[in-house]
């Protein structure tokens, strides 16, 4: 169900109706695999995740700490000897738009480090979340699947139309939420609860809803590259360079 581009802009970038449902599953089709060659290509991945990892960590190295993966958000840090405060660590590069790849740590590590953060790529992550407009127009259960809105089919905050589409990914509070299907007459979200490492939450009536937008040429990326599998069956060779300049070096 995972992909970077939605299928509403995909029949968009085709000139298609928003409507027309006909080539759906071929179009979704080339949007996933689209979707996992350039985050298998380029070793990233364009939507966040919340985990736990687990770094050995070399006394050789005097405190500076080469991340796995990007490092979009720390939440805790921890060695051996419990909880490490924020106020020791620096992260490299410092713009806050731009994911880690190196944490400095001041004073002796104990051990490997536990690091729990949200992870993935993005260039923009200070703006990567916008508010849909839309808010729980009733009390949602940790077990329920379908949202209650007002107006599914308007515009975001930021302008945006439609606010919800397809595929795209949701936060309420600290839940991560996926939507699979849009009743726009009836005003209902139908979603997978609790994704990317989030956990299912009771959230109250009038919660607000924001919505995820990937990295902009992530997306054109994919877009295009869906273009291409519909028009060829396969990538073109000349498009590969473009993928391998994104690449994730791994020191």
């Amino acid at each position: 169900m995972y992909t970077i581009a939605s299928l509403h802009e995909l029949r968009r970038h085709l000139s298609l109706a928003a409507d027309d449902a006909s080539a759906d599953d071929d179009l979704l089709r080339s949007l996933q695999e689209a979707s996992h060659t350039i985050e298998s290509t380029t070793q990233r991945r364009y939507c966040p995740r919340l985990a736990t990892l687990l770094v050995d960590y070399d006394p050789a190295e005097r405190g500076e700490i080469v991340l796995p993966d990007d490092l979009l958000e720390l939440r805790t840090i921890s060695d051996q000897s419990g909880e490490i405060a924020t106020g020791r660590i620096r992260r490299l590069p410092q713009d806050a738009d731009l994911p880690a790849s190196i944490l400095q740590i001041r004073d002796g590590i104990v051990g490997a480090l536990r690091i729990r953060g949200l992870w993935g790529w993005h260039d923009r992550w200070t703006t990567a979340w916008r508010a849909s407009g839309e808010k729980l127009t009733s009390k949602l259960d940790a077990n329920d699947k379908t949202l209650r809105i007002a107006d599914a089919a308007g515009r975001d905050a930021s302008g945006a139309s439609p606010r919800f589409q397809v595929g795209q990914l949701l936060r309420i509070a600290d839940e991560y939420l996926r939507i699979i299907d849009i009743d726009s007459a009836g005003s209902r979200l139908t979603v997978l609860r609790g994704i990317n490492g989030t956990t299912a939450r009771v959230h109250t009536n009038g919660l607000g809803i924001d919505t995820y937008a990937p990295p902009p040429a992530i997306v054109d990326l994919c877009l295009r590259y869906a273009d291409l599998l519909l028009r060829s069956g396969g990538f073109v060779d000349d498009e590969a360079p473009e993928l391998l300049r994104l690449r994730r070096v791994r020191l």
